[in-house]
């Protein structure tokens, strides 16, 4: 009897205390004392303050902008704004502090005058469960479905009932789908719950596609000892990896075919200074890098519009490019014609010359070019599967060069020139053709080509004066594999080629993969010495 009253003494004693500490929050000021302090508990006890006397549009972004490291304190003694709380996006750029309290704005004289608002581990748990909480309410049926989406696993009984209250009134169809998924969840770890209940949850469990899933499908193939459960989790871990099977198969292929659409955009333009007129151009690497570098100098131009940037850089590196490709074919390669191993010594040399002089420009260190907001991030077909937008856009932006290099050559006076050119020059110069005029047209056209291709590669790696250098042999064996002078051949030997890579990564490696590649082009070339779609008629002859 008396460890029964001494243990409901210290209870007693413990909700005191906590009555007692939570009294200690009583206002802004109090609220702010605890969060700037060191004490973990403090800082527990504000965030209840916050939930339960504030709206919602103030505890929120409070709350967001402390897990997010945006929440601050002005740290200067002899101001008034001491220790008062201010949300600022980012320290090192923003310009002015908002109060977490009004709409007044504080100018950041000085970032030093800033403290950040600490937070660790276990706070961040808190705070992402009372965030997703808040959310729960909202009218907006986005905001509903990442906070049942940020609570999917949890154990939380008051969470799981509040989810239960809420899910009877539920008129979006996809929040309801993900709370059925958290409620199921919740049944199927439940130990309390009837097997029957449990077994009808995982079999719901296993239909979805999120992470959460395959974690809560293990922990019962872990823990579970009825064999009924057992069974729907093992049927349902089945279902799970069929599905992760297939999912990553539909991504393998998606970055085979965005490599494949690098491999095309750095060999087209060599399809026609290569195939076309027969020139080997050990430049071609260099002219990528020139396109690449124009992006960068555009991005510095015009700082505030990064997205103007980029699609005005598609012409400016055209034209750059193009023009330093002219320059090349009038002062060095026109005297090289019909002397194979001369031009390809020659455009090494051009090769070596232009990357010194883009490090005696812009250094030898490697530029970043800022990706727009619009190629930011991913678009998502389901938990299992997002496709980058920087990827898709590299896809796309293939198929329109490919398509109007493509009309250019088939629809235009140049493209005609140009094929009569390759196919007899003195048949066209006959007809009165200036072949000299088309030569310099043909290797700028190619160059402008491989200067769009160095805008595209700037949006995946960085812009460096050797970038070109990891392109001009991928770019001689796509122009070789699928058919020297073949614009199709081309496309379709870049897309395989990058597919094969990607197929071979998992298990190769990426080197391995490339060495693998290679071999298979060699081997290929014994059979088909002119590629998988071989020139016919006079351009073969010739």
């Amino acid at each position: 009897m008396k460890n029964v009253l001494n243990v409901f003494k210290a209870l007693l004693l413990m909700a005191v205390s906590a009555q007692l500490a939570f009294a200690g929050i009583t206002d802004e000021a109090s609220f702010t004392k605890a969060l700037v302090g060191k004490k973990t508990s403090d800082k527990e006890l504000a965030i209840d303050w916050v939930i339960e006397t504030q709206t919602e549009d103030v505890s929120k972004p409070i709350l967001d902008g402390w897990l997010n490291g945006n929440l601050y304190y002005f740290n200067e003694k002899q101001s008034e704004q001491y220790k008062q709380l201010y949300l600022i996006q980012n320290i090192k750029t923003a310009t002015s502090a908002q109060s977490v309290w009004t709409d007044s704005t504080l100018n950041i004289e000085n970032a030093r005058q800033f403290k950040k608002v600490r937070v660790n581990n276990k706070l961040r748990g808190i705070l992402r469960g009372e965030i997703a909480s808040i959310g729960l309410n909202s009218g907006n049926p986005d905001v509903r479905y990442k906070a049942v989406l940020d609570l999917l696993g949890t154990k939380d009984a008051d969470i799981i009932e509040r989810l239960t209250e809420l899910r009877t009134n539920e008129s979006d169809g996809k929040v309801a789908e993900l709370m059925d998924l958290s409620l199921a969840i919740a049944t199927s770890l439940n130990n309390s719950a009837t097997i029957e209940d449990r077994v009808a949850s995982i079999e719901r469990v296993g239909d979805f596609k999120h992470s959460v899933v395959l974690k809560t499908l293990n922990q019962l193939l872990n823990s579970e000892q009825d064999p009924k459960v057992l069974a729907a989790a093992e049927r349902a871990m089945d279902s799970y990896q069929q599905s992760q099977a297939l999912y990553s198969g539909v991504e393998t292929v998606f970055f085979g075919l965005s490599l494949g659409s690098v491999l095309v955009l750095a060999g087209i333009g060599l399809a026609i200074t290569f195939g076309v007129m027969g020139v080997i151009n050990m430049a071609h690497g260099e002219l990528i890098m020139i396109g690449a570098y124009t992006t960068y100098v555009m991005q510095l131009l015009m700082p505030n519009h990064i997205g103007l940037a980029l699609i005005l850089s598609i012409p400016a590196a055209f034209i750059v490019s193009g023009l330093v490709g002219i320059v090349i074919e009038r002062s060095v390669i026109r005297h090289l014609y019909g002397r194979p191993l001369e031009t390809l010594l020659a455009t090494f040399g051009i090769s070596l010359i232009l990357q010194q002089a883009v490090r005696s420009i812009f250094s030898p260190l490697n530029r970043s070019v800022s990706t727009p907001e619009w190629m930011s991030g991913a678009l998502q077909l389901n938990p299992m599967l997002s496709l980058t937008y920087n990827r898709l856009y590299i896809i796309l932006f293939c198929g329109l060069v490919f398509m109007g290099l493509l009309m250019v050559l088939k629809k235009t006076p140049l493209g005609l020139q140009v094929r009569a050119v390759s196919q007899n020059r003195g048949m066209a110069r006959a007809m009165g053709i200036r072949s000299e005029r088309v030569d310099a047209m043909t290797f700028g056209l190619g160059s402008g080509v491989a200067g769009v291709a160095g805008v595209a590669l700037s949006q995946l790696t960085n812009v460096g004066p050797n970038m070109g250098q990891a392109y001009i042999i991928d770019s001689f064996m796509v122009v070789v594999f699928g058919g020297v002078g073949n614009l199709w051949g081309t496309l379709v030997a870049g897309l395989s080629l990058g597919l094969f890579n990607k197929i071979l990564e998992p298990w190769a490696g990426a080197v391995l993969a490339k060495i693998l590649v290679l071999v298979f082009i060699i081997l290929f070339i014994q059979k088909r010495p002119r590629g998988l779609f071989p020139q016919r008629g006079r351009a073969a002859e010739g």
